[in-house]
């Protein structure tokens, strides 16, 4: 590999860490800050219901990404393309819906032999948490949560890599 090369790839990788970085903390923030409770509550609901609240939580959550991406790439003077932030953002936005669904998560789970695992710091799940009195403790440490958040984090991986490629 020439030096020209090796350069460009250096400044590639470094491209897809810092898009990887500010997509991250934008994830945390908007699937956490700036959700609503409505949304949090009834994006999973079927019927038109749930898909509303399920769509407006993922725009606000893009445009949190967007909103934290840019400064970044304007003070970094990152080499990112209109085309790669709409592809990254775009399949990022989709897939999160695709989870955030609930059902669809919950099916994959099902199916790769995570159920008990999902259903982890919930009543559903044999070994849940209680009280000193056997009655049922809620926890915010679920299965579903771990599960949910790793999906996440995936295709934020693959957002970074078009983003900082494309």
């Amino acid at each position: 590999m020439n030096s020209i090369a090796a350069l460009q790839s250096a400044i590639t990788a470094a491209t897809f860490a810092a898009v990887f970085v500010a997509l991250y903390v934008a994830h945390s923030v908007g699937d956490h800050w700036v959700q609503s409770s409505c949304q949090a509550a009834t994006k999973g609901q079927p019927g038109w219901t749930g898909r509303f609240a399920c769509g407006r939580h993922v725009l606000g959550l893009t445009l949190t990404k967007l909103v934290v991406l840019l400064p970044v790439a304007l003070v970094l003077d990152l080499p990112l393309t209109v085309l790669g932030t709409i592809l990254g953002l775009g399949l990022d936005a989709v897939s999160h819906y695709w989870a955030d669904r609930r059902t669809t998560l919950k099916r994959l789970a099902d199916r790769v032999g995570k159920a008990e695992f999902y259903s982890l710091g919930t009543p559903a799940h044999p070994g849940h948490p209680t009280t000193a009195n056997g009655e049922y403790a809620p926890t915010l440490g679920t299965g579903a949560y771990a599960l949910d958040q790793s999906w996440h984090l995936l295709w934020l991986g693959v957002a970074a890599l078009l983003i900082a490629t494309v």
